[in-house]
């Protein structure tokens, strides 16, 4: 059984991971349920642990530097941020099938709303077709510690994707980014939980 919880307000990033570590500890311990975590943050910048310096051009938001897989990457109001805690050992072992799976949560959950999610060779993260070009919508960076996986992944809802002027997203500088409201969806954060929720069970 998963456990779903949904922080409301801006979430603190530090107090983000601090959680989670707390979470994975009791996951493994056999304390807790296995943990879907669903947070909005206020505007920052995250580097994973392949982020490159030169990627960070404009220090306009706190920046994290986090033990996350990938590179820069944006959070900010309007983009729903979900925290993964499960024992990657009952989702098969395989990190990488891990990451399938959760890009394929998220094209099932963007067909819900009409969107055609997709995924690129080389490119970590779930991509639409717009603008004659294609842009992200999703991130995904992961981490795993004593076998559980936390972080996790972010769709954008209707941030300000201005924001994003401040970093290379992902070390990409060719694709631009998206969300809902850029292509034209008008959906709240609750209408993207209640798909999320819907099509977890379709996956894993």
């Amino acid at each position: 059984m998963t456990e779903w919880i949904t922080t409301p307000g801006y979430l603190n990033y530090d107090a983000a991971v601090s959680e989670m570590e707390t979470r994975v500890a009791a996951i493994r311990a056999g304390e807790i349920a296995e943990t879907v975590w669903l947070v909005e943050h206020p505007p920052l910048f995250t580097g994973g642990t392949s982020a490159k310096p030169e990627d960070l051009l404009t220090v306009r938001f706190p920046v994290y530097q986090t033990g996350r897989g990938g590179q820069y990457t944006y959070h900010g109001p309007g983009q729903r941020v979900v925290y993964v805690m499960k024992d990657l050992q009952k989702a098969g072992g395989d990190i990488r099938r891990y990451v399938w799976q959760l890009e394929e949560w998220i094209i099932l959950t963007l067909a819900e709303f009409g969107i055609t999610g997709e995924r690129r060779e080389g490119r970590i993260g779930i991509w639409v077709a717009c603008d004659g070009t294609e842009k992200k919508i999703a991130a995904i960076g992961v981490r795993v510690r004593s076998g559980i996986t936390y972080h996790g992944l972010a769709i954008n809802v209707n941030p300000d994707l201005s924001h994003y002027a401040g970093i290379v997203p992902c070390g990409i500088e060719e694709f631009g980014v998206t969300s809902f409201a850029d292509l034209g969806k008008d959906i709240t954060m609750a209408d993207l939980d209640a798909a999320l929720k819907r099509t977890w069970g379709q996956v894993f």
